[in-house]
């Protein structure tokens, strides 16, 4: 059986909850990496806003504002998760929606691409259950690591888009997802966990 964790006192407020289910990255010679490229990525002059290393995740469903009771009606959803631990490659430096119009700097996934889409499919129909709508768009899973604001140093960062686009940023074992609360401020998100299920094995 999952083990789950909830944090009851995050639960208590008289309003609704911006929320999203994902999957951490915390191990650290990966941030470091992460670290390191936004460091680059700065010099571009680019019009950047850059993802804090401690907010780095998978995201695997974006919920919105939610109230509390439906925040309890997700955490009994994701309870009856089945997933066992696995193993995700990190790899390679891309952008959305493209290349020549770049509003999002991503790092891709190659091995673990299976285990985090079945998990992602689970949750798409537990959640359908609820209310929530299936995405249009599929999952295609990554970790944001900045967006873009305007146009301002494009073709540097185009440059450097190029010469990173099959960096190494290693390898993690994944053996939870968590329900994350997000709270916006003029710095950025904070990010909190809520709830948190752990893998079989």
């Amino acid at each position: 059986m999952n083990k789950v964790n909830i944090d009851k006192r995050r639960l208590k407020l008289n309003k609704n909850i911006r929320c999203f289910i994902a999957i951490d990255i915390e191990q650290k010679n990966i941030l470091e990496k992460i670290l390191n490229i936004q460091k680059i990525l700065e010099k571009s002059n680019a019009d950047l806003k850059l993802v804090e290393p401690q907010n780095i995740h998978l995201t695997l469903k974006f919920l919105g504002e939610i109230s509390e009771e439906k925040v309890k009606k997700v955490i009994e959803a994701m309870k009856t998760l089945q997933f066992n631990s696995f193993k995700i490659t990190l790899k390679g430096l891309g952008v959305f929606p493209s290349i020549n119009y770049p509003r999002v700097l991503w790092i891709g996934i190659t091995n673990g691409f299976k285990e985090s889409s079945l998990i992602y499919l689970q949750l798409e129909d537990k959640l359908a259950k609820l209310g929530f709508s299936k995405e249009e768009r599929g999952f295609s899973p990554h970790l944001t690591i900045a967006r873009v604001k305007s146009g301002k140093g494009k073709n540097e960062l185009i440059k450097i888009l190029e010469e990173f686009k099959n960096e190494d940023f290693g390898e993690t074992i994944i053996e939870s997802v968590k329900l994350k609360r997000s709270v916006l401020t003029s710095k950025g998100p904070i990010y909190s966990t809520l709830f948190e299920v752990k893998s079989l094995s």
